[in-house]
């Protein structure tokens, strides 16, 4: 996942917005696979407010992330978040569907330009449920999306045919002889 951090870190680098956008792509290596989270500012960065429609830049950085992770086995988790502010457009829809349609327009979005069919494992919304600034629930920064690049799980199946890989910290089996 380092590797992976760091190759993306680069890709996003050579973005031409990127000295505007660098404060609001943050990647981390967590328990869960390589966390890559999409912060909004005020004026809105990768949606325009209230909207589930990527903004331009949003589809530019979805689209370089697609191409990038599509080359990928693994599957990829979508998350979409929304800060405590009421979602004051139509009546019936609120952060829940917001926070929902988001990540699932980022999930459109990236599988038209590259990101498998089969490498999306689940999209959630979370609406203002999962705040990153928790003393701050209007923050910007918790209005999101997250994708999260999950490690690769092997079958038990697989596990049984392929020999387990070694670490620098086992000790060598001992050599069996030709009585054994």
């Amino acid at each position: 996942m380092q590797k992976l951090k760091e190759e993306l870190q680069k890709a996003v680098r050579q973005m031409s917005d990127f000295e505007k956008l660098k404060n609001q792509i943050e990647i981390t290596i967590t328990s869960e696979g390589l966390r890559i989270e999409l912060l909004e500012t005020e004026s809105g960065t990768f949606f325009d407010s209230g909207s589930p429609k990527p903004s331009r830049r949003g589809r530019e950085l979805l689209a370089m992330l697609a191409g990038e992770l599509g080359k990928l086995p693994n599957k990829v988790s979508i998350e979409g978040h929304t800060d405590s502010k009421p979602y004051a457009g139509v009546r019936d829809y609120g952060n829940w569907e917001l926070s929902a349609d988001r990540a699932n327009a980022a999930r459109r979005l990236m599988q038209e330009e590259g990101l498998g069919q089969d490498q999306v494992s689940q999209i959630r919304g979370f609406a203002d449920q999962s705040l990153r600034k928790k003393d701050n629930p209007l923050d910007p920064s918790n209005r999101r999306i997250t994708l999260i690049v999950q490690y690769i799980v092997k079958d038990a199946d697989e596990d049984s045919q392929k020999p387990a890989p070694s670490t620098e910290h086992e000790k060598p089996a001992a050599a069996k002889t030709e009585g054994e």
